[in-house]
């Protein structure tokens, strides 16, 4: 039974997303029992690897593990082919008055909501049957730092989301914490570590409520809302000084980077650099928004779409506010919204030598002058950038509400 055809209002839903099993599994429980009605629903995806997925599902007195096997072996294949129809099912059962969806250690809730707004499962998103009640993401005083600083990747920690998953630790931890309504704080950490760990979550989670346990998510919070590449970088408002080290830089710049030395000064945010996020307008690619992102010694770009500009960009009834009104305010008559803006959150390194570094690879003025057919003849290390979609899962696809294989 769907909630809108049976006049019932939709279900609320989750989620729980963390680096520490225990407890999220912990937090999870407490949710269970504070609403009668609460189904539960966990992914284990440490054998996705082999095609092979645990889901556990607890309503009620039900506690049941069921082993799924996927065609393809990867996050996108399990909330397409298990999790998007369970939640449909869900929230069509009757007795069902809340969903809780505890996420695996390797998977960030952002892209989790996305596909819950937008992909089909049978005729309609699972979007039309629950609302998104708020985003909870645990972590451990005492490990979280270091994780979220640090250059190790999933695989090295056994959580690779796939076979081809080349993610860092620190990609996923503050990407869980950015997209978080609410922050659950557990274990101990030392003073300075403590003190520390809180300066960097002022900065990257400024507007999430801390808490030791299971709290209301607050009235203004985000609620799933996916980020807008073009719109503002930060939910909130970060501290303007310095703290335990710790400081921002939000650098902008609206004429262009040259491809060949905007490669060579990436190397500034991967030494003392805790987060890198932010648009970015290279020369050689005038009408595609490059996509900058860095954490703890990971780094990555990818493409954020046109500019509302380039000949092939959005019409502005098409895009949000906030994009609007950035564009706006920074209107060229020539350029139109094309700007680079890089919001970075640093440690070791000095905001001041990341802005000069950034500011050299800009183009000089007798290279803007040259105009963009010169532009053009730039080599460019950005320009091979692609990224590969898992094989059958195409984003815009339907899902069936009674696909994936289940074995008892």
């Amino acid at each position: 039974m769907d909630p809108e055809t049976t006049g019932t209002t939709r279900v609320p839903l989750t989620l729980i997303s963390g680096l520490v099993p225990a407890a999220t599994a912990d937090l999870a429980e407490q949710a269970r029992a504070a609403r009668p009605g609460t189904a539960v629903v966990h992914h284990d995806l440490r054998e996705i690897r082999g095609g092979v997925v645990r889901r556990r599902l607890r309503l009620g007195d039900r506690d049941e593990t069921t082993v799924l096997e996927l065609a393809h072996g990867c996050v996108s294949c399990t909330l397409r082919e298990d999790l998007l129809p369970l939640l449909r099912r869900l929230a069509g059962t009757p007795g069902v008055r809340h969903i809780v969806v505890r996420l695996d250690e390797a998977m960030e809730p952002e892209p989790v909501c996305w596909a819950i707004r937008h992909v089909l499962v049978g005729d309609r998103p699972v979007i039309d049957f629950v609302t998104i009640d708020g985003v909870h993401t645990v972590l451990d005083r005492g490990s979280w730092l270091a994780d979220a600083t640090g250059d190790d990747t999933l695989e090295e920690r056994g959580l690779q989301a796939s076979q081809d998953d080349e993610r860092t630790v620190a990609q996923v931890a503050l990407s869980q914490v950015e997209f978080a309504d609410v922050l659950v704080l557990t274990g101990t950490a030392d003073a300075w570590t403590d003190a520390k760990t809180a300066a960097v979550l002022d900065r990257v989670a400024p507007a999430a409520l801390r808490t030791s346990r299971l709290a209301e998510v607050p009235r203004d919070a985000r609620r799933g809302e996916v980020t807008d590449m073009h719109g503002p970088l930060l939910h909130g408002e970060p501290p303007l000084g310095a703290d335990c080290g710790v400081a921002t830089l939000l650098f902008t710049a609206q004429r262009p980077f040259h491809p060949e030395r905007l490669h060579d000064a990436l190397d500034v945010l991967l030494d003392g650099v805790v987060r890198t996020r932010g648009r970015v307008w290279v020369a050689s690619q005038p009408d595609m928004a490059l996509w900058l992102e860095s954490a703890g010694g990971g780094l990555g770009v990818g493409h954020a779409g046109p500019w509302l500009d380039a000949p092939d960009g959005p019409a502005w009834t098409d895009v949000s506010p906030e994009r609007r009104t950035l564009a706006s305010l920074r209107w060229h008559p020539v350029f139109g919204d094309r700007a680079s803006e890089i919001f970075v959150v640093t440690d070791q390194a000095t905001p001041a030598e990341i802005d000069d570094a950034l500011s050299g690879a800009l183009l000089t003025d007798a290279e803007l002058a040259a105009g963009q057919r010169e532009w053009l003849t730039y080599d460019d290390p950005f320009g091979a950038w692609h990224e590969e979609p898992c094989e059958d899962t195409d984003e815009t696809q339907d899902v069936n509400v009674t696909s994936g294989t289940e074995k008892q």
